[in-house]
């Protein structure tokens, strides 16, 4: 006995909901990335060291919060994985392969902030007790820019391609 495409029922509604919250909340991290990227930090790199820090260990506090944290950054990968499992009995089969693609995109950014830039913000965030240009120049030094920049960059781009993923899995979900 096959299952029928979608079929209708009470798991519908709740498949297209998670789904629906999963891309939400993916883009909302996707959108923090990119303008980290994009912005913030071309932006930070234009001022002095002391006015770097000083910044950058504000946004890092400020980024720590429940709403970021366990909402967009931790949600988004609970969602997508709960979005998948929900819809591999739904006989969907695009539908759980651009999961997949999701799921595995959105996981590589968790990997890239666990391995790269957060091991970088800890650095930079230990600086404390800064009094002198050369202690800020040494605070700066820690973060490495170049490389958490180009990690984020990184981590920004497979984000927005799990962000993809999930608008594209959406249109395929409600199609059928």
């Amino acid at each position: 006995m096959t299952t029928a495409p979608n079929p209708p029922g009470p798991a519908r509604p709740l498949r297209t909901a998670v789904l629906l919250l999963a891309t939400l909340t993916t883009g909302l991290t996707a959108g923090v990335y990119t303008d980290w990227s994009s912005t913030i930090m071309p932006g930070l790199g234009e001022v002095d060291d002391r006015t770097f820090v000083g910044a950058f260990q504000a946004l890092d506090a400020a980024i720590m919060n429940p709403l970021f944290l366990g909402v967009e950054f931790t949600g988004s990968l609970l969602l997508i994985a709960l979005a998948l499992v929900l819809h591999l009995r739904s006989g969907q089969r695009a539908v759980i392969v651009w999961l997949s693609v999701a799921l595995a995109a959105y996981f590589v950014s968790v990997v890239i902030t666990m391995g790269v830039n957060e091991p970088l913000n800890q650095q930079i965030r230990s600086a404390t007790e800064l009094g002198t240009d050369a202690d800020f120049t040494a605070a700066r030094a820690l973060l490495d820019e170049a490389r958490w920049t180009a990690w984020n960059t990184v981590r920004a781009l497979v984000t927005l391609t799990a962000f993809a993923g999930l608008a594209w899995t959406l249109v395929i979900h409600r199609r059928r």
